[in-house]
């Protein structure tokens, strides 16, 4: 996603959290499975998206997921390599109580060439 069209979400998302955007619209924030999101139908040049293109961009991000735990009375962080095809296997590690901690932050590792 370009910067650019990171910041137009993040702005819809501001705004509608301060309630200062309509209920409808063409950037209408919606709720699905209790989250909030915006569907983006077309690339900042107008182009559709193209499935080959977007898999093949994911399979090259990564992510650094920092952890909180207190081991032995201290707070320390952990910082994992995730590669993003094992993202949703990670988090489910925490579900499913194999892994323990407070996920701090995660960051993502982009491609230069999404489109």
């Amino acid at each position: 996603m370009t910067d650019e069209m990171k910041r137009k979400v993040i702005d819809i998302f501001s705004n509608h959290n301060n309630k200062e955007i309509p209920e409808t619209g063409k950037n209408q924030v919606k709720l699905y499975a209790g989250f909030n999101y915006v569907r983006i139908d077309k690339d900042t040049n107008g182009k559709k998206f193209n499935r080959e293109h977007l898999l093949k961009y994911a399979e090259k991000c990564h992510y650094i997921v920092r952890v909180m735990r207190e081991v032995g009375g201290e707070v320390l962080l952990y910082n994992y390599d995730v590669p993003g095809s094992d993202l949703y296997k990670f988090l489910k590690s925490f579900e499913d109580n194999k892994m323990d901690g407070e996920i701090i932050e995660l960051d993502k590792y982009f491609p230069e060439d999404l489109a």
